[in-house]
């Protein structure tokens, strides 16, 4: 089996209200995202360098795509200190679930936030 440099190259996270869900991210990540209609799915990308072979990833509304607290959990990058994204979510209009927590010196910092949506999204950082 050919070796794989990361184990995920693409997620998509649902969204009910997508103008809500876009302000949303673009808020907390402090850039403006881009946005297309792919056949019947509407979709907002996240900042990827594909260069690098970078993970990337979308909102997505459309059939099929619900919000949820439960189920497969993303940890989105944090940068160089999380708490910089996760200082936004509050006033982006989302909530915080798990403050910024040690996973341990090795592995670093994460923290969970609620967006506006109902999804709940994880942040990771190593300082």
């Amino acid at each position: 089996m050919e070796k794989m440099t990361n184990s995920i190259n693409w997620f998509e996270i649902p969204v009910l209200n997508f103008d809500r869900a876009k302000e949303f991210y673009s808020r907390i990540y402090d850039y403006e995202m881009h946005e297309e209609t792919m056949g019947p799915f509407r979709m907002g990308f996240f900042p990827m360098d594909r260069e690098s072979q970078g993970v990337g990833g979308a909102i997505v509304q459309g059939d099929g795509f619900v919000p949820t607290a439960l189920g497969t959990k993303v940890y989105l990058n944090g940068g160089k200190d999380l708490l910089t994204v996760l200082h936004r979510v509050i006033a982006a209009g989302g909530e915080i679930i798990t403050p910024k927590t040690l996973i341990s010196d090795e592995i670093g910092y994460y923290a969970v936030f609620e967006d506006t949506e109902g999804n709940h999204i994880s942040l990771h950082s190593m300082e």
